[in-house]
């Protein structure tokens, strides 16, 4: 009553598990099977648990065949690949042609594993890391930010015409074949000249216009303009210059600074200013010395992965896209168009995610780095204090999301990152964009 298995590797990730399994076994399963549908039939003229093996397999026989199938599928199945050590990465496709009384049943079920990896070139890394470094244009581009910040739109005092830069109120009236549109009506209307926020062409015809003075012009729209019943087509406008303003923006000096009452000095503002750049450039430069690190690992480490791993980790990855769209303003149903749009773009990242994940696994398992109590005890205080709430009521809560486990593998992850960084050998070195101070 020995079951034959025969086990096919289709690839590296996939495998292919055969089963051939005797009569003897077949039947005592369905026998079980049928012992079990009786106690449920209902059968007119039998008491439940009565009725004749005859009349079972007249009105249940399908049913009886699925449970013994399913039974015989599972226990086998699970049995060959904890035996066999085979990681499953998905659920088996199952094929069989059902029973077949006095044949042995056979069945295949083809599963994609998790690969086997045998990390190579992790220790002993040869990188280069940019260096945070802060220039003065940069402190100072910050600074020209905080004035803008802090600048006003003034009435121009003197008699001249509209210049590019310039802001101007104005009161418009747009037609489309000679039909006025209230959609492209405003009074007041607040413009830039310049900035390229309104049609194009249009800002440009008010160049060299006075206060109070109209003009009237055609524009055509692009023809990928937002409003379809107004795209590419020609319009007429009819404008009036209401005002000419100007921005002021306030110098730097001991007036501005009143605007912040931390700082003593225009020194002290720099100095701050400058700090949280490094602090920026720092977790800049980081994250990206981290990805040069990983794709470095990525060619040194060349292997397949179960599509199963890589579609899963899309789906989380558009999810994702969905709900930050959603967060920002964007309308649930045209968020979720836009993220499902951006599967084939994000399908490479969730490929070179997954690999990562496998690899760093590997590395871990090697190197034999875990995640222990305290370390998710730091993990759940950090989350606690990221979110404004006490930690046992945090900790509670993974625990009740099962998330202890995803939380112990992303600090396993990271422990391997900074494993991998500290056997490194790193030179430092000044971006390529970095100006020299002066």
């Amino acid at each position: 009553m020995d079951v034959t298995i025969k086990i096919e590797e289709v690839s590296p990730v996939k495998k292919k598990l055969t089963f051939e399994i005797p009569w003897e076994r077949v039947k005592k399963e369905l026998d079980f099977a049928y012992v079990k549908v009786g106690k449920q039939a209902r059968v007119k003229g039998f008491r439940p648990g009565k009725t004749p093996r005859k009349i079972l397999e007249t009105y249940y026989k399908d049913q009886a065949e699925g449970e013994a199938i399913s039974s015989l599928v599972n226990d086998n199945y699970w049995d060959a690949i904890e035996k066999n050590n085979i990681t499953p990465a998905s659920q088996p496709v199952v094929d069989q042609q059902g029973i077949t009384p006095e044949a042995d049943f056979v069945f295949s079920a083809t599963v994609e594993t998790r690969p086997v990896i045998d990390p190579q070139g992790y220790l002993g890394l040869e990188l280069e890391k940019e260096e945070a470094v802060v220039t003065d244009e940069a402190v100072n581009s910050k600074i020209d930010e905080l004035r803008n910040m802090y600048s006003t739109v003034e009435d121009i005092v003197e008699d001249r015409a509209v210049q590019e830069g310039d802001f101007v109120s104005i009161d418009f009236q747009g037609s489309v074949d000679g039909k006025a549109l209230d959609s492209m009506k405003a009074d007041n209307y607040l413009l830039e000249i310049g900035s390229g926020r309104f049609i194009p062409g249009f800002e440009k015809e008010l160049v060299g216009l006075k206060k109070d003075q109209e003009k009237e012009f055609p524009i055509t729209f692009p023809t990928e303009y937002g409003a379809k019943d107004v795209a590419g087509k020609e319009a007429v406008f009819k404008v009036t210059v209401k005002a000419i303003k100007m921005k002021r923006t306030p110098d730097l000096d001991e007036e501005f600074m009143k605007n912040f009452e931390r700082f003593e000095s225009i020194e002290a503002l720099k100095t701050n200013i400058r700090e949280a750049i490094e602090e920026e450039q720092k977790a800049m430069v980081a994250s990206a010395f981290t990805r040069k690190m990983l794709d470095n690992l990525l060619e040194k480490n060349v292997f397949e992965v179960p599509e199963s791993l890589v579609d899963r980790q899309l789906y989380m990855m558009i999810m994702n896209y969905q709900q930050q769209m959603a967060r920002s303003g964007v309308d649930p149903q045209k968020a979720a168009e836009l993220s499902y749009r951006m599967k084939d773009n994000m399908k490479g990242e969730a490929e070179r995610q997954v690999k990562i994940g496998l690899l760093l696994d590997a590395i871990a398992a090697r190197e034999g780095i875990t995640a222990d109590e305290q370390d998710l005890e730091e993990r759940i205080r950090l989350m606690a204090a990221r979110f404004g709430r006490d930690v046992d009521s945090v900790k509670k809560a993974c625990e009740k999301d099962d998330m202890v486990d995803s939380l112990k593998a992303e600090i396993i992850e990271q422990k391997t990152i900074q494993f991998i960084e500290e056997k490194a050998s790193i030179k430092m070195v000044k971006p390529e964009n970095a100006q020299k101070e002066g």
